[in-house]
């Protein structure tokens, strides 16, 4: 996926937010087409292939489902299974190594 596909915004409140609740130092998390960051910079994170999959992943999710198609289920499947295996999460797990 071409960098133009997607943005990334650094110093993200909202993943800062998700940062406390998750109680992790550093956070990427995707609205839409953006990968909100907390705590490290756009170059650390790219450099990370293995989370740049991850939440490019999230972005075709996005993509698939529409913008609240994907929110709305996304919070179903957080609710019903958790966030650890919650299916959009083991998908992008998985996409990690491919």
């Amino acid at each position: 996926m071409t960098e133009d596909l997607y943005s990334i915004k650094e110093n993200s409140r909202l993943a800062g937010i998700a940062a406390k609740k998750l109680r992790s130092s550093e956070v990427a998390m995707v609205l839409g087409k953006t990968i909100h960051l907390y705590n490290i910079t756009k170059e650390k994170f790219v450099e990370n292939e293995r989370w740049l999959k991850h939440e490019l992943c999230h972005i075709r999710q996005f993509r698939q489902y529409g913008y609240w198609g994907f929110i709305a289920r996304y919070l179903w499947e957080s609710v019903r299974s958790g966030y650890y295996n919650n299916r959009f999460e083991v998908a992008a797990r998985a996409a990690e190594t491919s």
